[in-house]
């Protein structure tokens, strides 16, 4: 008998993993190859701490102190990034909007044109920047996080789609294509799929909502070293670009409602998101290097839902991160084993009961 059986191996389930083996016996069922096949794996990997809504914001601060302190000595997860944001003379408004959202500070072209010598000084009429993005390393994040739940005695185990969940008097059955598992309590860390795992556990879904992101890799554009360029960021957050080993992704930042799936970039969003990028800058798109989609995964009122199902003992949801699941996972994973184990949160109360799944029921 299990005492916690984690359904989805992305960070979510890799870190409530990782806390609950302080409590007792943890395993994780992934129903991918490898962990964090699907969001956590397409992920734009920024700690950006005032992107988001007001709920995000709370758990990405409280998560600062863990990225760049590391448990058991390990390296600081963050690297300067930074980032600016670039508007026209039609995105006033826009850019007003995300200048307030995102706390920046309005710079002068010339600093702008500097630091991001593509942008292109007959289109972009207002600039803004701050350095308090950064980048993380979410690949040794997810290893060590992995690692330190094997450590503590807990278990991953991959290809292990679930197909059946069903309640036992001494709390749940869970079955893949291959096995069947005990467990005492079960966590719905399944992302785009965590409706489909209630519903398997016969609880009415609460209306968590898959959307698409699509991304290019695009060459440095011009022969330019982009290593130390910040991210930029349409006004409206109409496309995104990001450095990342020696590359530029870019993003249309769409974001279309679809079924739980293994997304691909769709064709005409992604150009027309590359169309909005070209337009501020002076290097034209002529290849992509290649291009992909993930899922970000919404609750209806766009926070995160974790806790105790109350209509069903030993049930916990863990899931609707969105596009902020690791910025913010080591205080929400913190959070979560507090809640199983009945202590009072490090967390507000109010940020507690804002995520709580009781609130659409």
């Amino acid at each position: 008998m299990i005492d916690f059986l984690i359904i989805g191996g992305g960070v979510a389930g890799l870190g409530a993993g990782m806390r609950l083996a302080e409590l007792g016996s943890v395993l994780v069922l992934e129903r991918e190859a490898a962990l964090g096949t699907h969001a956590s794996g397409r992920s734009a990997a920024m700690f950006e701490e005032d992107y988001g809504p007001a709920p995000i914001k709370a758990l990405s601060t409280a998560s600062r102190s863990f990225f760049e302190i590391p448990e058991s000595g390990l390296e600081n997860y963050l690297s300067p990034r930074g980032l600016m944001l670039v508007g026209n003379t039609e995105q006033n408004a826009e850019f007003d909007a995300d200048l307030l959202a995102l706390d920046l500070e309005e710079i002068p072209l010339e600093e702008a044109f500097a630091r991001v010598p593509i942008l292109n000084p007959a289109v972009v009429t207002r600039a803004a920047a701050h350095e308090t993005a950064q980048d993380i390393d979410t690949d040794r994040l997810m290893l060590d996080w992995t690692k330190a739940l094997r450590q503590k005695g807990g278990e991953t185990r991959t290809r292990q789609e679930v197909t059946r969940i069903t309640r036992t008097a001494q709390g749940w059955r869970v079955e893949t294509q291959t096995e069947a598992y005990e467990a005492r309590q079960v966590v719905n860390a399944a992302g785009a799929w965590a409706d489909v795992i209630a519903e398997m556990a016969g609880l009415t879904p609460l209306g968590l909502q898959p959307k698409r992101r699509s991304m290019a890799q695009l060459p440095a554009p011009g022969g330019h070293d982009v290593t130390h360029w910040p991210m930029l960021m349409g006004a409206g957050e109409g496309w995104y670009a990001k450095p990342q080993a020696g590359k530029l992704l870019v993003s249309p930042a769409d974001a279309e409602p679809v079924a739980p799936m293994d997304a691909w970039a769709d064709d005409m969003v992604l150009a027309e998101g590359l169309a909005r990028y070209e337009e501020m800058v002076t290097t034209p798109v002529t290849r992509l290097e290649t291009s992909w989609a993930g899922l970000r995964t919404f609750a209806r009122d766009g926070v995160p839902v974790f806790g105790r199902d109350p209509r069903a003992e030993g049930f916990w949801w863990y899931a609707g991160q969105g596009g902020y699941g690791f910025q913010s996972a080591p205080a929400s994973a913190l959070l979560l084993r507090d809640l199983v184990a009945g202590r009072a949160p490090a967390l507000d109360a109010d940020l507690v009961a804002a995520l709580s799944p009781e609130r659409f029921l």
